[in-house]
């Protein structure tokens, strides 16, 4: 499994959740080795294979796309894996009271997808057992279709696709392509779905769609972008709602010079706003490349958004932008990462995820250099963004040519997780490896391999896709690995 570096974190970038410390053989002795080298006492458990997914992988691809967790011990994962006639199908499983239960297939999902290729793409739980989901299926003709679904009292419901979608997704010849990208939950029943379709000229449009007391209302083009997506390609890669009604969404547009912009948009009380480029952005983007990967938000009006742009000798960087009260703040190159990225004419540096657990207190993730990247960790405290810091103790883990974060999630102000994968370097070629790391008070702890998968991962290639904390210290991750078969599996830990 030779994994391509993307910058489409949902979690949106949602994330990876946590579910706590779990009791497992040699805990204490790892504990000490923490204590012994500085380390904050943290403790990931084993990984395992998702329960029941091997069953349903048949034909030897699947992973986890995404995890969010309402409290600690009470979580859902989405993702995909292949059937027995080599289709690819959308799964969900979830977590309850720190066991998890099997993997289903999406119910519903499998009639919709007749042309044998569907992804769960994003999971979001605002309570144990009430959830949403939303990613993408092909029809029989092979055009794309959006679709939503939701988790009611820990069962799932049949997977629909995103109302009102068909009618804007025409694609100029009746075919039309669309995916959710990120979905987001504000409240039990009220969530909102963003992502991207093709209208009737084939130029790619950013669409919103909220749910409402458990009723999905019709999908919109996001105010405003029609004006600026001159280059008739935008989409919306990111939402996340601070509260029920109030949420943000961002993504990128094509301007009429052919530049690429980021743009963010709010909805308030139910209603979508007009979607702006990032102040502050434009003047900072001169290479005409930028775009929003990840959203946030604390609670309404106060978000914050990540993404990279192309400054003046084309280097590219990594950026941040705040939302207080409703108000978007002017965009920043993240503090300390251009000093990190170096000045070769290929430097390339990019936020992946965000995650915000108050107002002006966030954390990001994601990685600088070219060609050989590194990750890197940033935190905002009451406001302020501190300096960009290589994640400690990577480098002791690292031989080969990257590593990046992927996903962040903060529990509560100073207290997060995050997690990514890296390359090493072996005689049988190089491989790909899966981290994680820990954020405690406010200090970045050393990253560690994910405990267990060593033990899984035969075939030597595991990623960490997500990761989202449920309480302070009560994380989970999910991801994939290869077996000894040279099978990929989905697992979390």
């Amino acid at each position: 499994m030779r994994r391509r570096r993307v910058l489409v974190f949902a979690a949106g970038a949602a994330a990876v959740w946590c579910v706590g410390p779990l009791a497992v053989p040699g805990a204490v002795g790892a504990w000490a080795a923490a204590a012994a080298r500085g380390a904050a006492a943290s403790l990931w458990g084993r990984a395992i294979e998702v329960p029941g997914l091997g069953a349903l992988n048949k034909g030897g691809h699947a992973g986890v796309s995404e995890v969010s967790c309402s409290s600690a011990g009470n979580c859902a994962a989405g993702g995909w894996y292949w059937d027995q006639h080599r289709h690819v199908q959308g799964f969900v499983v979830s977590e309850r009271n720190g066991r998890w239960g099997r993997a289903i297939e999406l119910p519903g999902l499998g009639a919709l997808n007749t042309g044998g290729f569907a992804q769960v793409s994003s999971v979001s739980c605002a309570l144990p057992g009430h959830c949403a989901a939303g990613g993408f299926y092909r029809n029989r003709r092979g055009h794309g279709r959006a679709f939503v679904a939701v988790e009611r009292y820990g069962r799932w419901r049949r997977a629909i696709d995103v109302p009102g979608l068909g009618a804007l997704n025409t694609g100029g010849h009746g075919g039309g392509t669309a995916r959710v990208s990120s979905v987001s939950c504000g409240s039990a029943g009220s969530c909102a779905a963003g992502g991207f379709y093709t209208d009737g000229g084939g130029h790619r449009q950013g669409f919103v769609a909220s749910e409402r007391n458990g009723v999905w209302g019709q999908a919109i083009e996001v105010p405003g972008p029609g004006a600026l997506n001159q280059g008739g390609n935008a989409g919306v890669v990111s939402v996340s709602c601070g509260s029920a009604g109030s949420c943000a969404a961002g993504g990128n547009y094509t301007d009429g010079g052919g530049q690429r912009q980021g743009f963010v948009a709010s909805e308030t009380n139910d209603v979508w706003g007009q979607a702006i480029e990032v102040p502050g952005l434009g003047p900072l983007n001169q290479g005409g490349n930028a775009g929003v990967v990840p959203v946030s938000c604390a609670s309404a009006g106060n978000c914050a958004a990540g993404g990279g742009y192309t400054d003046s000798s084309g280097y590219e960087q990594g950026f941040v932008a705040r939302e207080t009260n409703g108000g978007w703040g002017k965009a920043i190159e993240v503090p300390g990462l251009g000093a990190l990225n170096g000045d070769s004419d290929a430097s390339r540096a990019y936020v992946g995820s965000v995650s915000c657990a108050s107002p002006g207190n966030c954390a990001a993730g994601g990685a600088y250099g070219w060609p050989y990247s590194w990750a890197f960790v940033a935190s905002e405290k009451n406001g302020g963004w501190g300096k960009a810091i290589k994640v400690p103790g990577l480098g002791a883990l690292v031989n080969g040519r990257w590593a990046y974060v992927g996903s962040v999630s903060c529990a509560s102000a100073g207290n997060c997780a995050a997690g990514g994968d890296y390359e090493n370097f072996a005689p049988d070629g190089p491989f790909d490896h899966a981290f994680v790391v820990s954020q405690q008070n406010g200090r970045w702890d050393r990253a560690i391999n994910v405990p267990g998968l060593k033990v899984l991962n035969k075939g030597g290639d595991a990623n960490v896709g997500s990761v989202s904390c449920g309480s302070a210290g009560n994380c989970v991750a999910g991801g994939a690995y290869t077996d000894g078969h040279g099978h990929v599996q989905g697992f979390v830990t």
